[in-house]
């Protein structure tokens, strides 16, 4: 993998000649969105916080129509969703897309400047929206996304929000976990989530042959050992009756999950 960060707000990385990674270091979520490319058309999974136009970053990764696919309705992922008239969501979040997030745009902005960033000169948290717009594809659980060469299987992972979906590309064993896998703190305490959906969900990836794990967050270097580990973790707190809100935050040693 090429790392090529430079001072401006994004940073793209290769994972192949046909994969790579936009990223939003400067800011403290460090969300990832993923390109790939396929003989007829590009598929880009999330669109990040939408803070700067990440459209003009595809551009340079791609020659071919661009779809954009939705990991899940949360800001952080389909903020730059405004710049693609092609876009998928899950069947279950499609009211949260056309305007039915279910928080207030204040909480939402709040959220994004929670902790100190490095914003661009000309950003004004003041001047932050949300996306609302209608999906041009509904998607369910074990859909296919074929991309010309590329065949992209959609998995309903439910758990961190009620429509998350994780992408699995079979020929490459590349697994794109959105919220559901990354290395920090896992988020399963806010009413929209669930936490026992979220164990259901980690034990459906068990059966995957998984080559590398691709990740919405923070650190891209993700063991493959990490799936256990959080289906380790989910099911001991089920067992021990803690596997609900409010149970407070266990930490382990490459992820915590907050309750």
């Amino acid at each position: 993998m090429t790392n090529s960060k430079k001072d401006n707000w994004f940073t793209i990385e290769k994972i192949d000649e046909n994969t790579s990674i936009i990223s939003e270091y400067k800011h403290w979520e460090e969300t990832h969105c993923y390109v790939l490319n396929g003989t007829e058309k590009c598929l880009l999974i999330d669109t990040g916080l939408g803070v700067e136009n990440i459209l003009e970053q595809v551009q340079i990764l791609t020659d071919k129509p661009v779809t954009v696919v939705t990991t899940h309705v949360h800001y952080d992922h389909f903020g730059g969703h405004k710049y693609f008239p092609d876009f998928y969501v899950h069947e279950a979040e499609t009211e949260w897309i056309n305007g039915g997030f279910p928080l207030a745009i204040e909480q939402v902005r709040n959220f994004l400047i929670e902790e100190p960033c490095d914003f661009p000169k000309d950003f004004n948290v003041n001047d932050y929206d949300l996306f609302k717009g209608v999906p041009t594809r509904i998607l369910k659980d074990n859909d296919t996304i074929e991309l010309g060469g590329r065949t992209i299987q959609v998995l309903h992972t439910p758990g961190h929000s009620p429509g998350h979906m994780c992408f699995f590309e079979k020929d490459k064993g590349y697994l794109y976990t959105g919220d559901l896998i990354y290395m920090d703190v896992l988020f399963a305490d806010f009413p929209s989530t669930d936490p026992i959906a979220y164990m259901n969900s980690i034990k459906k990836l068990l059966p995957l042959t998984v080559k590398k794990i691709l990740p919405a967050h923070h650190d891209l270097n993700v063991p493959l050992s990490i799936i256990k580990d959080m289906d380790k973790a989910f099911s001991k707190l089920y067992e021990k009756g803690k596997l609900k809100h409010g149970s407070g935050t266990f930490t382990y040693e490459n992820f915590g999950i907050r309750l």
